[in-house]
């Protein structure tokens, strides 16, 4: 494994554009995933219904929301 000296954004500072608009899903659900807080997720809903209004990345968000719930209880 070579050390290219790159660095990665921590996932808690990352906007909605960078978390929603990556090259490949793959990169999406790892955005989505690493959600810790409803303040972001819900700019993350935000941002999806004022742009991409994509009905996929929408019910992923939903579930994200529903495991945060649990999580507080």
């Amino acid at each position: 494994m070579s050390d290219t000296g790159e660095q990665y954004p921590d996932p808690n500072e990352l906007s909605p554009a960078q978390r929603l608009e990556p090259p490949n899903t793959r990169l999406i659900n790892a955005g989505i995933v690493t959600i810790t807080d409803m303040e972001t997720l819900q700019a993350c809903v935000a941002y999806e219904n004022a742009n991409q209004q994509r009905l996929q990345i929408l019910r992923r968000l939903k579930q994200r929301a529903t495991e945060i719930r649990s999580q507080d209880d």
